[in-house]
């Protein structure tokens, strides 16, 4: 067993010293899957040609025909996020595809690097650079990182503003408007204004709601139609988005649809299971609070945001990353726990257990009872993130007592290095 244990020791020092080369791998072998087998990013095609109608009316009305189960793809973000994809319309669709795909990786390297940063003081610049270079090289190949970058999907690039924005600038208008801004482009990462109530930064989360109604005063100047009848109809239509019960949606709301059907008494155990979570969440983010754990906080918030959502497809769970990243590296990294649930999570994303689950159930005859081999295997990520919040939930560390004062900025922080607590 020590000798297992020295083996990946070595391993992981060379790997280190070599994380530069092992990006560069990583990218290079992606690039050749994309040219040898190219795919057909839907939801960017989506973006591209839904957006002009944003202007001349009828942007909830266009929809991109497809197969089934989903054979028509609507444009369900908010019209703001239209007015942000216009210029995708003007440019030709090679050039676009490609464009896309080296935004989106860049983005994931700078969720690595900000993930890293909020982990904490560290050993040091080099090793944060190190670090962040292998995850991000390790995360090009998580299923749903692969799945956002095969449809062509805006959540790399969604996480990287909320997680520059939150580990990078010591203002609070900084921190806040990378939640407002992305909230405003897609609602689901507005779960990250809890991340900041929790942690108390105030003012940041003051800013994320003024960044938010700016973005939607702005879209409903330019377009009062679409907007009138996005925030009054179509906000709360989760019809629109996709089938609730496919294994598509990793969310609590589509495990258990698929496990017990969609009767009141389903709608009573989503009840029962919706209020443990939560307080499952509220335990695990008051825990990382109070031992200064930012990322713990985060990851947990997210999490929880992915569960209690309607509908969380596989590509929603970039999230997978920090929280691997969190459970290797964070200050509950040694406990047995963490350890399990970042060998499932390396499991389920590498193996690509959701899309395996996807084939299976497309070639099924619906509709009926949902089959019990492909239910129960498809609760992975929901039963991912239950773990990791148990796992971030385990215990303090360190000294115990309110993660800042509204305003404080660290001592350390105003040297210019990461911090272990967080800003008001």
């Amino acid at each position: 067993m020590k000798g297992i244990w020295a083996t990946g020791r070595r391993a992981g020092q060379w790997l280190t010293g070599h994380a530069g080369w092992c990006l560069a791998v990583s990218v290079a072998v992606h690039v050749l899957a994309v040219a040898t087998h190219p795919t057909h990013p839907l939801d960017l095609s989506v973006y591209r040609e839904a957006a002009p109608h944003v202007l001349s009316g009828g942007l909830y009305d266009y929809a991109l025909r497809t197969t089934p189960p989903i054979p028509r793809l609507p444009f369900t973000y908010p019209p703001f996020a239209a007015l942000l994809f216009l210029p995708l319309s003007r440019l030709p669709w090679a050039v676009l595809v490609a464009l896309w795909q080296t935004l989106s990786v860049a983005a994931l390297l700078v969720v690595a690097v900000s993930v890293v940063r909020l982990l904490g003081p560290g050993p040091g610049a080099v090793r944060v650079r190190e670090r962040a270079l292998l995850w991000a090289a390790a995360g090009l190949w998580l299923e749903p990182v692969r799945h956002t970058l095969d449809q062509g999907q805006v959540n790399l690039l969604l996480g990287a503003v909320v997680l520059w924005g939150l580990a990078v600038p010591r203002a609070a208008v900084g921190r806040g408007a990378g939640v407002g801004l992305a909230a405003s482009v897609k609602l689901t990462p507005a779960v990250g204004g809890l991340y900041l109530l929790a942690t108390r930064q105030w003012r940041a989360a003051a800013w994320a709601v003024a960044t938010a109604a700016a973005a939607a005063a702005l879209a409903w100047c330019v377009a009062p139609r679409e907007s009138a009848r996005y925030w009054s109809v179509l906000v709360t239509d989760t019809r629109r988005v996709g089938p609730v019960w496919s294994v598509r949606n990793q969310s609590l709301r589509g495990a258990l649809s698929r496990l017990l059907g969609q009767d009141t008494a389903a709608l009573l155990a989503y009840g029962v299971a919706l209020a443990l979570v939560t307080v499952a969440a509220a335990w695990a983010v008051r825990a990382a609070v109070r031992r200064h754990d930012l990322l713990g906080a985060l990851v947990a918030v997210e999490l929880y945001g992915l569960l209690v959502s309607p509908v969380s497809w596989s590509h929603h769970w970039i999230w997978c990353l920090p929280a691997m990243i969190w459970l290797a590296h964070g200050p509950l990294g040694q406990c047995l726990l963490s350890r399990v649930t970042l060998a499932v999570w390396a499991l389920v994303t590498v193996t690509r257990v959701v899309p395996s689950l996807i084939r299976a159930e497309d070639h099924q005859v619906h509709p009926g009872a949902y089959p019990a081999s492909l239910a129960w295997p498809g609760c992975v990520y929901a039963v991912c993130a239950v773990l990791t919040l148990a796992a971030v939930a385990r215990g303090t560390s360190g000294h115990e007592g309110p993660a800042v004062a509204s305003g404080a900025v660290p001592e350390r922080s105003r040297r210019g290095e990461p911090s272990g607590v967080s800003r008001g």
